[in-house]
């Protein structure tokens, strides 16, 4: 068991992600004491295992009282130990509240009509559902229209986008972002995902899927345009960073 725990910690570290269906993953899963071993080999050096039923992968982030120690070592606390601006967070952010949330409620609805469906009261349950099934990303020419010029432009929102590929949390292909590995392990939603739908981001959601209805409204009735704009239009940015953000963003 001690070699297994050394190799799991060790590459948690090196790759920063471990998917949860390699072997030693589900053993950290599925055997408690082996969980609990693990557990105490992180928490020597300050870290702590992190997963959850919606996310694909497992990784290592610090523990909490490790917070300040890490964050306020400085002349300044620092919001990420990343290496991102501003900027970058705000972005991140507005990723996790677009691919995130919509998937999280795909998967909750799927697991209750799963429930309302199921004639067996004593049936196994069902794993949640992962994937391009339920997360189905974003268009990069969609975010950057609602949210680009609000971000410092498009140098600052390319050079952005690829600290974000490059440290795991989305995935960019062919102008379209999906998911990384770390987007849904490294944010935590029960503390996030309350102050954007009832604040922060609120009219932000709620105005997208506004326009995402329309769309399908329009879709379900046949309405086509030949020139292959959805015909909306748009009311400008959908998010903008105080000015005082913004005029930074543009400096850095």
């Amino acid at each position: 068991m001690e070699h297994e725990i050394k190799t799991l910690t060790a590459r948690l570290l090196a790759h920063r992600v471990v998917p949860r269906g390699d072997a030693l993953a589900r053993k950290a899963l599925l055997d408690d004491n082996f969980r609990q071993e693990l557990d105490k080999s992180l928490a020597a050096v300050g870290l702590r295992l992190v997963e959850n039923p919606y996310a694909e992968h497992i990784a290592a982030a610090l523990l909490p009282e490790m917070t300040e120690p890490v964050f306020g070592s400085g002349d300044a606390w620092l919001n990420n130990n990343l290496g991102l601006p501003r900027d970058g967070v705000a972005l991140l952010v507005i990723l996790w509240a677009l691919i995130i949330l919509p998937k999280r409620e795909r998967q909750v609805a799927r697991v209750e009509a799963g429930k309302e469906n199921q004639s067996d009261m004593f049936g196994a349950q069902k794993p949640l559902e992962t994937g391009e099934s339920v997360s189905t990303g974003i268009s990069e020419d969609a975010l950057y229209a609602d949210f680009g010029k609000a971000l410092g432009g498009r140098t600052r929102f390319n050079a952005n986008l690829g600290r974000l590929v490059n440290l795991g949390f989305i995935v960019r292909r062919n102008r379209w972002l999906d998911e990384g590995p770390m987007l849904d392990l490294m944010i935590d939603y029960a503390q996030l995902a309350p102050r954007i739908i009832e604040g922060a981001l609120a009219d932000v959601l709620l105005r997208r899927e506004g326009r995402e209805a329309l769309v399908d409204k329009r879709a379900d009735d046949g309405i086509e345009d030949a020139g292959g704009d959805d015909g909306i239009a748009s009311d400008g940015p959908l998010f903008d960073l105080p000015p005082d953000d913004a005029a930074d963003g543009e400096a850095r």
